[in-house]
């Protein structure tokens, strides 16, 4: 009888290279690494301004327009960022402004400690912020692109979505225990050393650009125009992002509102909000579990419309929200449909859009997705102002509920097959 030898298909499972994985790039570890600590900052700040905001002022108007001027750099500035970053060395690009926001923080925090800063002293440096996380973030998304296979990208996003959330959720709850601390602007003093430290951690990875990756010579207005009739072309991607201005509105209005409404309604004191936003990371962290298998099901332009249509019902729950729970389960919820929406939405334009035009398309795609967020939010803040929180939530509902409609009977629906 012979002897049992190993099999041949043994043999040729263990030679087998391992399948691709995004855990095994030690650039994007490092991306994911220097973006946890970040996430973490802004959860901090992103609580503390406009906290820091309401308890100088008690108006949820001078809230509103902070939360509304930190989005006018995407407004204004983001194609602009576009062309530039295609142009630049994304590994110190990157390291710039990082720093930059470390500065501006900690000013804002020596500020706040030596003097009594009026309101447009936090609308500057939240438009600074702003900026320069839109500049960071447009050369992370080309240095992810530039380092992992396309068929890597969606697990990489979801990654990246998840990692950034589980750090965020920590990011609210340890606010509430920083702000119940008599001097609140601390706050920006952690946050400024944990952007210091996520620049220590960037310079580690690898610097492959030799030289600037965008069309030298061809001048600045022409790469914009390539930009552009880039967009154009991709009609997909151009649907897409109509349809984002509207939901980014949505979302801009539910995310300034919640804030007041938790205080100034429900009564909640810092901590206890802490948690109960808490409840929109740990939405998030589902959320970006279940996307790669979403995807494997259904088209980009069906699960931006699903997760319209359950944000809608969402914020319903929010307008009859009259305890803390209830709110918090909204926002679970709410976090679980956004990102759903958003990391289909990121992945989409990544593989459809060429390396050498990927700052351009994020620049320009960004601009347009926050079209409508500036005058929604400043409109929320008037209305939570003069008619009351819960009536911004029903603008909310019938505002996703007008998208979903517009997807399902629009080529949204059919298009960009997972």
């Amino acid at each position: 009888m012979a002897i049992p030898t190993i099999s041949s298909t043994a043999t040729e499972e263990r030679s087998t290279p391992s399948a691709p994985s995004v855990w095994r790039s030690p650039s994007f570890l490092i991306l994911l690494g220097t973006g946890a600590i970040m996430a973490f900052g802004n959860k901090i700040y992103e609580l503390a301004l406009p906290l820091i905001l309401y308890e100088m002022t008690r108006s949820s108007v001078i809230m509103a327009t902070m939360r509304g001027i930190e989005f006018l750099p995407n407004l204004l500035l983001a194609m602009f960022i576009g062309v530039l970053v295609d142009r630049v060395n994304k590994k110190r690009w990157s390291l710039s402004a990082i720093l930059l926001q470390a500065i501006v923080l900690g000013i804002l925090y020596g500020v706040i400690e030596f003097g009594q800063p009026e309101p447009y002293a936090f609308y500057i440096a939240g438009f600074l912020l702003m900026g320069l996380g839109y500049a960071y973030n447009n050369a992370r998304v080309a240095m992810v692109k530039h380092s992992l296979p396309e068929e890597l990208l969606t697990s990489a996003n979801a990654s990246y979505a998840f990692v950034t959330t589980l750090v965020g959720i920590l990011g609210p709850g340890l606010s509430g225990l920083i702000l119940m601390l008599p001097n609140l602007h601390l706050a920006l003093l952690i946050t400024s050393i944990s952007f210091a430290l996520a620049y220590a951690t960037l310079l580690f990875i690898p610097n492959h650009e030799s030289r600037t990756s965008g069309a030298q010579g061809q001048g600045f207005r022409t790469e914009l125009r390539a930009g552009w009739a880039e967009l154009l072309r991709n009609r997909p991607l151009l649907r897409m992002s109509v349809i984002v201005i509207f939901l980014n509105s949505a979302s801009g209005m539910i995310d300034t509102t919640i804030i007041f409404y938790s205080k100034d309604v429900l009564k909640l004191n810092n901590l206890e909000l802490g948690i109960v936003l808490s409840a929109a990371g740990a939405g998030g962290l589902a959320g970006s579990l279940l996307i790669g298998r979403l995807r494997r099901c259904f088209s980009v332009g069906r699960l931006i419309s699903l997760s319209a249509l359950m944000t809608a019902l969402v914020q319903l729950l929010f307008y009859i929200a009259d305890k803390a729970c209830v709110l918090a389960l909204g926002l679970l919820l709410f976090g679980l449909f956004e990102t759903i929406s958003s990391v289909s939405i990121w992945t989409f334009r990544q593989e459809t859009t060429p390396y050498s035009l990927i700052g351009r398309i994020s620049g320009i795609t960004g601009s347009i997705f926050k079209l409508g967020m500036p005058l929604a939010i400043a409109f929320s803040g008037w209305v939570t102002e003069h008619e009351g929180a819960q009536l911004v939530f029903l603008m909310g509902f019938f505002l996703n509920m007008s998208v979903f409609a517009a997807c399902l009977t629009g080529p949204l629906w059919k298009a960009a097959r997972a």
